[in-house]
């Protein structure tokens, strides 16, 4: 349940539309209780600085962030993908690949692992982009609903804009989260609005902003923390996240990009779990990503990977982004099974 709501000075958080914005771009404005939860879960200024980028910059194809350029931002590259496709006699096959969803496994050794959570193991949904094709949440629900698991986490991007209307991904988060028995934990990817916050909680997802809980079994506990997202609105904050978490404990990080790696691992995290790069989502034979739309070297865009003492895993996604198709790169979920090392 969200915290108690405090006070919200409401000629602070309400910022006035950019001259940009017409009528496709519609958002969804969020009332005055919504303003109040939001202040209550994430604090005053942090909801004054989301609001305000994400109604300054959401829709940008240069600036902003951690890439001077964004992909996901150009909307004449969808026709043309899909052009391209058809002329190469890929398009029907491009979408089928897209709803072929692998379930992956990847073990993990930690040197200090409590007893108690030998072979726990966490779910990994990445970049769901659930309104980018009407039956998209009823494939992705179908492809969890016989997993074993203790734990789900979601690194991100829920939606398939990066502006406009949320109620569409929200309305499929809602038709996955019946598929998912266990407790969810997520973090907002670049393509979501912090307005989501009090729907998604409302759906018994645990959003983590900036934040960490202690997960307990048979008395004993790992921590799971969890940033705002890193690559576009840089919201996060390593240092409000992490803080407070005891030292010599096994410590899980979710973040939408693997662009953090290196302060995370300073920071003294055993392991983060991201996504964002869709592996390429279109790829040469042979996985070889043409775009990555990220700023870190290709080595931390997919799969399993170390940096210093810290595990990292970067999921391809599960869903499409710009348009609905796979090519030589199949959507996944994950598997995270912790062991004793």
């Amino acid at each position: 349940m969200l915290p108690h709501p405090g006070f919200v000075d409401r000629t602070r958080i309400a910022l006035p539309a950019t001259e940009t914005q017409n009528a496709c771009m519609q958002r969804f404005e969020p009332d005055e209780q919504t303003l109040q939860a939001l202040q209550a879960r994430v604090g005053r200024v942090h909801l004054r600085q989301r609001l305000g980028m994400e109604r300054v910059y959401e829709h940008r194809l240069f600036g902003q962030g951690r890439n001077f350029f964004h992909i996901e931002n150009w909307r004449a590259l969808r026709p043309l993908v899909h052009v391209l496709l058809g002329l190469a006699l890929l398009g029907g096959r491009s979408r089928r690949n897209a709803r072929r969803i692998r379930v992956r496994h990847n073990h993990i050794a930690l040197e200090r692992l409590p007893a108690a959570f030998e072979g726990f193991t966490l779910l990994h949904i990445s970049d769901l982009h659930l309104d980018i094709a009407p039956d998209f949440p009823h494939v992705l629900a179908a492809a969890v609903r016989d997993l074993e698991y203790d734990v789900c986490v979601l690194t991100g991007d829920y939606r398939a804009e990066t502006f406009g209307p949320c109620e569409p991904a929200l309305e499929g988060l809602r038709q996955l989260r019946t598929s998912l028995d266990r407790e969810v934990y997520a973090v907002l990817g670049n393509h979501d609005s912090i307005r989501m916050v009090p729907a998604m909680e409302q759906m018994g997802i645990r959003m983590l902003m900036n934040e960490h809980v202690a997960l307990e079994r048979d008395g004993q506990h790992i921590y799971l923390a969890g940033i705002d997202d890193p690559h576009y609105f840089r919201a996060d904050n390593l240092e409000k996240t992490a803080d407070s978490i005891p030292d010599d404990v096994v410590s899980i990080l979710l973040s939408h990009s693997p662009e953090i790696y290196r302060s995370a691992a300073h920071a003294e995290f055993n392991v983060v779990l991201c996504g964002h790069t869709h592996g390429g989502q279109i790829c040469l034979p042979g996985g070889i990503a043409l775009v990555c739309n990220v700023s870190c070297s290709r080595k931390y865009c997919k799969g399993a990977w170390r940096y210093l003492a810290m595990h990292g895993y970067t999921s391809v996604g599960s869903g499409a982004c710009v348009a609905d198709i796979r090519l030589n790169c199949p959507p996944e979920i994950t598997l995270h099974h912790l062991h004793a090392g």
